[in-house]
């Protein structure tokens, strides 16, 4: 009983792995093609946001608590470098 449920948690992490890796490269595109500046600005948000996923996916697959620190240390980067844009792209100055 106990394997059969470690096998198919196993099929679901692998599922979620490559779902959330199809949908980074679909929103790579959107990065590609714009067509604006906040597009692009979201689409970057939503790649740190899915590598982030990627990282707990990835630590839950194997176990290693060490990507746990990893996926903290990329939502950290993710959210200071979404602020910051916002606010180059809000008022055309990062510090004033």
């Amino acid at each position: 009983m106990s394997s059969h449920v470690a096998g198919l948690m196993a099929t679901f992490l692998s599922a979620a792995l490559v779902l959330t890796a199809a949908v980074t490269l679909a929103v790579g595109y959107r990065v590609i093609i714009g067509p604006t500046t906040p597009d692009r600005v979201v689409a970057l948000d939503v790649i740190a946001t899915n590598v982030v996923a990627i990282a707990l996916l990835y630590a839950m697959f194997t176990g290693q608590g060490f990507f746990l620190d990893v996926s903290f240390v990329l939502a950290i980067i993710g959210f200071i470098s979404t602020v910051t844009v916002a606010r180059y792209v809000t008022e055309g100055d990062i510090i004033e």
